[in-house]
């Protein structure tokens, strides 16, 4: 089963946006540390995170929906026999094991791994 789990937003501004998505939300960040902050909605992460210069071989901080998926490689698969390319193939990360395509606008998606099926 494929469900949202994450909606990652990089900033410039990060003290404003986490500022802003506080008041929006009636709520203080679950999560505000050095960088980021992350507000909780249901079962939903809006992640917000600071735009950094990524080295080589890092992923570019570019804003991105995360679906988590029951198997990453398996649903790569799926998806490349249907025709979509798979930009950066199933690694792992320290946030979990992940793979990345990007929608027809090109908006970057990240299918995560159920913590369920990870490192098995």
């Amino acid at each position: 089963m494929t469900r949202l789990t994450e909606i990652a937003r990089f900033t410039n501004k990060l003290d404003e946006m986490a500022a802003f998505y506080q008041q929006l939300l009636g709520k203080e960040p679950e999560v505000r540390a050095e960088g980021m902050a992350i507000f909780m909605l249901g079962e939903v992460k809006l992640f917000l995170h600071q735009a950094y210069q990524p080295a080589d071989g890092e992923l570019p901080p570019e804003n991105h929906t995360a679906f988590t998926v029951e198997d990453v490689d398996l649903e790569c698969e799926r998806l490349a026999a249907a025709g979509l390319r798979i930009d950066v193939p199933p690694q792992e990360y320290y946030w979990g094991y992940s793979a990345y395509l990007r929608d027809p606008e090109g908006q970057m998606i990240e299918l995560i791994q159920s913590t369920d099926q990870a490192n098995e």
